[in-house]
């Protein structure tokens, strides 16, 4: 077991390849946190793995398979593939599955440490996927992560081309439109999050920026509501002013106040806020 407040270099093996990530452990722990990547050559998140310690939570943060120190092979469009198709969304929330196995490895037995998976963008789908796969996950926090498909995301965010003033000059009805009718442009077998949200019974937060023009957040909320109402224990903050990109100084706190929360069994009424900022 490793001193704690230091930063610690481990390996596992995940799907025929090893991994490589670093373990941080505060002096006391509330709860864990395996850290899931976006889109992209992503290497671990040891500035987000510093700013948890400071509150209580221990963490997992390793290099995307094809990235940094870690094997296999990256997908992605920067190398001519399809990083959202079925196949590598799979692939990647195993690997999640597998640092979710070796986080534990690092936690005091006795009171048991509650684990969660945490990330942004297209985490939104690799999640809800490793979620339903693990018996360790206990909670979930998603930035700016789509609950649409993944088609549906494609259309929209091919739509929006990304611009960050798409809002100021089109409307949701027309976003909405545009995902219904536009025939895709790629053919690959397509990833539905709901499938695995309506599985899970886990308490979960997203959190929206409402400018957002890589997922479409009014359409995201929507589904949400169809879980929500049907009873599931997850919850949503929006951002009215932000983007896909949200800062960490807006992501820690709200999701750090909302765990904790969740860990004091403190009954939650409040479905969904508005951040007015």
């Amino acid at each position: 077991m490793l001193a704690r407040h230091e930063f610690e270099e481990v390996e596992f093996r995940s799907e025929g390849m090893t991994l490589s990530g670093t373990v941080v452990l505060p002096k006391r722990i509330m709860a864990a946190i395996v850290l899931v990547h976006g889109s992209g050559q992503e290497k671990r998140m040891t500035a987000l793995s510093e700013e948890l310690v400071g509150q209580g939570i221990a963490s997992l943060t390793y290099d995307k398979r094809g990235v940094g120190r870690s094997g296999g092979v990256y997908a992605g469009p920067e190398v001519g593939t399809n990083n959202i198709s079925a196949e590598n969304l799979s692939l990647l929330a195993a690997d999640v599955v597998a640092a979710v196995r070796e986080l534990t490895l690092w936690l005091p037995t006795d009171p048991p440490v509650p684990v969660g998976l945490m990330g942004g963008s297209q985490a939104g789908w690799i999640i809800p996927l490793a979620a339903s796969r693990s018996s360790h996950a206990r909670f979930m926090l998603i930035w700016s992560g789509p609950t649409v498909t993944a088609r549906e995301q494609l259309r929209f965010q091919l739509y929006t081309g990304g611009q960050a003033d798409f809002w100021d000059s089109h409307t949701e009805a027309e976003a909405r439109q545009h995902i219904r009718s536009d025939p895709d442009r790629f053919e690959f077998v397509d990833t539905d999050p709901l499938e695995s949200l309506r599985k899970l019974s886990i308490p979960a937060l997203w959190l929206f920026g409402g400018r957002d023009s890589n997922v479409p957040v009014g359409l995201s909320i929507e589904r949400l509501h169809t879980l929500i109402e049907s009873g599931k224990p997850y919850e949503y903050e929006v951002f009215p002013r932000k983007g896909h990109f949200l800062p960490t100084e807006k992501v820690i706190p709200v999701a750090v106040g909302w765990l904790k929360k969740q860990l004091s069994a403190k009954p939650s009424t409040d479905k969904a806020r508005v951040d007015g900022e």
